[in-house]
């Protein structure tokens, strides 16, 4: 499902730089710190008094569990409608196939009759793909928007004592970054409070 995983990068360059030109305040935030707060352990580096950092969204994409569980269920279930849309065409084929083995014993009624009932059917057909397709568009975006306010959520969190002013996003077919340093680099950071936030959340609701 490769633009699902397009997609994916797309809405999280989009969440990432939810923080981009985002300054918490400091004073604010030291008052109403979450119990949940996710201690920012990067060591910041400025540049003429801004602290900079990025996150690089394919390993996001690859390493956040809850990611790549529901991105196996939403292209196991693309396979399913093709798989499904497959064996159905075989059928209509087969159906055909049986249909002109009988040769010339065949009417003239009969055809047209035969040839109406295998085009309803092949519309039938269709119309149940593409209505799955549209379900399955349905909740790709679902999942795509809320793994964007659950990102946008957790680098609040993350960034709530203004350790960073500016978080860029760097990915395959989004990185405009023509040169990186590695210690920049706040991914591991946010993979492992991603995973342990969304871990808790997944815990919560089962209860």
């Amino acid at each position: 499902m490769k633009n699902l995983s397009l997609a994916l990068n797309a809405v999280l360059f989009i969440a990432v730089g939810y923080l981009y030109f985002v300054h918490f305040s400091t004073s604010d935030n030291k008052n109403t710190k979450s119990k949940a707060a996710i201690k920012v352990t990067h060591q910041a580096d400025s540049i003429n008094g801004a602290t900079i950092a990025y996150v690089d969204l394919d390993s996001l994409n690859e390493k956040i569990n809850y990611i790549k569980t529901t991105r196996k269920s939403l292209e196991a279930e693309q396979k399913s409608i093709e798989t499904e849309w497959e064996n159905a065409y075989r059928n209509l084929e087969s159906q055909k196939n049986n249909f002109l083995s009988r040769g010339k014993s065949i009417t003239q009624a009969e055809a047209e009759q035969f040839q109406a009932s295998l085009l309803q059917q092949q519309q039938v057909v269709d119309e149940r793909k593409q209505t799955r397709i549209q379900e399955l568009n349905d909740k790709s975006y679902k999942f795509l928007d809320g793994i964007q306010k659950k990102l946008k959520d957790f680098l609040a969190e993350y960034n709530q004592d203004s350790k960073f002013t500016y978080i860029f996003s760097t990915g395959n077919g989004l990185d405009y970054m023509v040169y990186k340093d590695s210690a920049l680099n706040i991914t591991d950071d946010v993979i492992k409070g991603m995973n342990e936030m969304l871990n808790a959340k997944q815990d919560a609701s089962k209860k």
